[in-house]
């Protein structure tokens, strides 16, 4: 009788130990999936400020032909306003290049990677990613203004 209620015992503490560890694997999971999902929503806001910005590509391209023909129209044009021009255009190119360069050094994240890694590289894209777009919008904007000049 003290055999079976041995065993009994032994096999109600393994039954324990196991849907404890089972639990905890369970948690382990869910805290993985918690950050996988954070990581995708923060994929999701950098592709999100790119898809935003992206098409104002064809704005830069635009307002710099634009000042480009404005300067070619306007042979006599004063030395300063001339400079000034040039340097617009100068930042709708380095802003241009900065969404080109960007575009090409991004990679999407590897699972291998791990999250932790994966989180870091991501909230530094979103960084690079938001420079970009404000470099975008505030070439845009002084374009503009010197377009209508």
């Amino acid at each position: 009788m003290k055999n079976i209620l041995f065993v009994f015992l032994v096999a109600y503490v393994f039954m324990l130990t196991n849907c404890g560890q089972k639990s905890n694997d369970h948690n382990h999971e869910h805290h993985n999936q918690e950050e996988q999902s954070a990581n995708q929503g923060l994929y999701e806001e950098v592709m999100n400020v790119h898809d935003e910005v992206m098409p104002k590509m064809d704005d830069i391209y635009k307002l710099k032909e634009q000042l480009k023909k404005q300067l070619e129209a306007t042979p006599g044009m004063v030395d300063e306003k001339k400079r000034d021009l040039e340097n617009t255009i100068l930042q709708l190119d380095s802003a241009s290049e900065g969404m080109m360069v960007w575009m090409r050094n991004f990679d999407p994240i590897p699972d291998s990677l791990g999250e932790e890694k994966a989180r870091k590289y991501l909230e530094e894209q979103k960084e690079k990613v938001n420079k970009v777009k404000e470099d975008m919008l505030q070439a845009i904007e002084e374009a503009k203004a010197k377009a209508l000049e």
